[in-house]
């Protein structure tokens, strides 16, 4: 009786198994996501065979971030433009309709760069701020993006308008949130100019202060890119 009981418990342990790895199989796991008040959670991307590949030329692209001086005493902080430098990537698109498509990117966090007209004792303060207090590169060397879905219209030859929205992890939080984009196919080179915004309060960062306070970097951070990709 002792074995006839093992035996049943071990068959029922094996069909759960089974079953559990047939749901895996058929449905996948996905990892939790977390996503901004008011953007709908959209529906994973599946490019088509007749997708065309593009992969990101970042020496032929620009994409920078804008940080805004807020504060009691704000009108004596600066404005400061942020230059993405070290990043890369690869774009799918379906000839013709440009969805379904596809994009994603990594920039290495350590890469951005301040632009500002300062001096070059003041350019490495707060380069080091950004990096060690801000964005911590040491324990978040990378931010990724990766789509989720695309939504584009013709409005000319070759030219197209829309947004994509997808996952972006930052500082170790993921997001999902939309970027607005302008696309002009040309031969072989595919060019992608936008903008969007994010809250450096959604990503668990840490906002810059001076003067107790007084002075400080406002949460809404802007984007802006020219992205230059070239056919695979």
């Amino acid at each position: 009786m002792k074995n006839h009981r093992t035996n049943i418990i071990v068959l029922l342990a094996a069909l759960a198994v089974i079953a559990g790895l047939s749901f895996a199989k058929v449905f996948g796991e996905a990892p939790a996501a977390s996503f901004q008040p008011g953007v709908e959670a959209p529906a994973p991307l599946a490019p088509s065979s007749a997708a065309v590949r593009y992969s990101i030329d970042a020496g032929k692209s620009n994409f920078i971030v804008r940080a805004f001086a807020g504060g009691l005493f704000s009108a004596f902080g600066h404005d400061h433009t942020i230059a993405i430098r070290g990043f890369s990537g690869e774009a799918q698109l379906t000839p013709d309709s440009i969805q379904p498509a596809s994009l994603q990117m990594t920039i290495k966090a350590a890469s951005l760069a301040v632009t500002d007209k300062v001096s070059d004792s003041d350019r490495q303060e707060i380069e080091k701020t950004m990096r060690e207090e801000v964005l911590e590169t040491g324990k978040y060397s990378e931010i990724v993006f990766k789509s989720t879905r695309a939504d584009f219209e013709k409005t000319g030859e070759g030219q197209y308008r829309g947004k994509i929205f997808g996952d972006l992890t930052l500082h170790g939080v993921t997001r999902n949130i939309p970027v607005t984009a302008q696309l002009t196919l040309s031969g072989n080179t595919l060019r992608a100019r936008g903008q969007f915004s994010l809250n450096q309060s959604s990503y668990n960062i840490k906002r810059v202060s001076v003067a107790a306070g007084t002075i400080n970097v406002k949460d809404e951070l802007k984007f802006s890119f020219d992205i230059i990709a070239n056919k695979q």
